[in-house]
């Protein structure tokens, strides 16, 4: 669980425990019994004395099936949990430290755990007995990379913690053991992998095992069986892998930003709603990728933020497009010419509607302005898809194309404020930048060219879990 109100905690625990077992390919159920003994002997040793949890860069140790035992003087059974950290910051470092702050401000804070073994010798000398057996069998070992985590209020004791994350382990093993049963083909294990998702108007992680190797395409019953158990609707996925919980003590591999758009104040408009996209996304802009597309290519960063969305929220697996398949997707549905292709010819939103068609499967509505004074009036429209649907918008006009995020709208007034991200920035991945500069920020209806005409392009959800 997670639980993201001030004060409380992320306590993340992970390791490695090695599972192995004979396998007599000949008998099934004698093989079935064999993996239930395994996953039985990890769980015994989970609980045994012999468990240690470290402090992630500490040197702190603590024994949580010893009644708390621990290497810290001050930190016992019944210490306030959140008193863990200052032993984690007092050896991070005034640098680490003041970047640590900001992320905490950014999300819940995380309290990292390594999963260690004591191991002792024992006093007792036993002479060793050895038994041959005279029969055909495999053996199976592998690696089981555990995955757990448990929430707490900072006031909650840490031995409440400890024990609840000696149980989450003991829980996770024997999901894992349910799934290498279910997916099990003979003398063939396949690998058990956790995932953390966090469900709309939740608090709370919930973790899955899903078998590595089997796509998502695969495991469409065990989503609908997950829909069904927290009361999911059908027409979104909650629990494809691209749907996982990001901690946000960890950097994204790719090198985008995700969501700057969170680190903006809402504007001061009376009486208005914000209604802002739903989900994450990465920001796409100018230069990036060591291509200068600077001057042309700002419709196609602004389709590769959609791109990303549906990405990320788990409607497609196809990687964000570059130029190039942007272009070749266009000839391939007959709007370009194949010289097209390598072009530095802009695009604009029908372009846009017709890749995502094209590459993604995804529909997508237009909505036609004459004017850009005419924006100001259509707070309705744009809140409504917001609320309903949650992805980008793409806008263009003249030769400009922005990516709108959300807005701020007043229905008695008509007041309305627009959410910009702007694919024009050519700079690199600061988002104080970024943020402070505008490149994402509140617009008003100023911010439009009031003569030229838009086309808005409001991609639409597929009905998918």
């Amino acid at each position: 669980m997670v639980l993201t109100e001030n004060g409380s905690l992320i306590f993340r625990l992970r390791g490695v425990l090695e599972f192995s077992c004979q396998l007599d390919s000949s008998n099934e159920t004698q093989g079935q019994s064999a993996i239930c003994k395994s996953f039985q002997a990890l769980r015994s040793r989970v609980s045994s004395e012999s468990l240690v949890f470290t402090l992630c860069n500490s040197s702190v140790l603590l024994w949580p099936n010893k009644g708390l035992q621990s290497t810290a003087e001050h930190l016992t059974e019944g210490t306030p949990c959140r008193d863990i950290q200052q032993y984690r910051e007092a050896e991070d470092g005034g640098s680490k430290k003041s970047k640590r702050k900001d992320k905490r401000d950014a999300g819940p804070s995380v309290v990292n755990l390594k999963l260690l073994w004591e191991v002792t010798e024992s006093g007792e000398s036993r002479a060793l007995s050895l038994c041959r057996v005279a029969k055909q069998q495999h053996s199976a070992r592998m690696p089981l990379c555990v995955d757990c985590v448990f929430s707490a209020s900072g006031q909650d004791s840490l031995g409440s913690v400890c024990s609840g994350l000696v149980g989450a382990l003991c829980g996770q093993l024997s999901d894992m053991e349910e799934v290498v049963l279910k997916y099990r083909k003979g003398s063939s294990l396949l690998l058990p992998q956790p995932f953390h998702f966090q469900l709309p108007e939740s608090s709370g992680l919930v973790t899955v095992i899903y078998p590595a190797g089997v796509p998502d395409s695969q495991l469409l019953t065990v989503r609908e069986e997950l829909h069904g158990k927290y009361g999911l609707p059908s027409d979104r996925p909650y629990f494809r892998r691209a749907n996982a919980f990001h901690f946000p003590d960890e950097a994204y591999k790719d090198g985008y930003l995700r969501n700057p758009h969170t680190r903006l104040t809402a504007p001061n408009v009376e009486e208005a709603k914000v209604s802002v996209v739903r989900g994450v996304y990465s920001y796409h802009h100018y230069m990036q990728d060591r291509v200068d597309d600077n001057g042309w290519g700002c419709a196609y960063r602004s389709l590769q933020t959609i791109c990303s969305w549906f990405q990320q929220q788990g409607y497609t697996d196809r990687a964000v497009p570059t130029h190039t398949e942007i272009q070749q997707a266009l000839v391939d549905v007959g709007d370009k010419e194949p010289r097209f292709v390598g072009s530095r010819q802009w695009i604009g939103s029908i372009e846009v509607q017709a890749v995502l068609n094209q590459l993604l499967g995804v529909t997508s509505k237009i909505l036609f302005v004459s004017r850009g004074s005419e924006l100001a009036s259509k707070g309705r429209e744009l809140a409504n898809h917001f609320e309903t649907v949650g992805t980008p918008i793409m806008i263009g006009g003249g030769v400009l194309a922005h990516t709108i995020l959300g807005v701020a709208w007043s229905e008695s007034s008509g007041d309305i404020r627009f959410l910009i991200l702007d694919p024009h920035y050519t700079g690199g991945e600061d988002l104080q930048i970024i943020t402070e500069k505008g490149w994402c920020g509140w617009k008003g209806p100023e911010f439009w060219d009031q003569n030229a005409y838009y086309n808005l392009c409001l991609p639409q959800t597929p009905k998918t879990i």
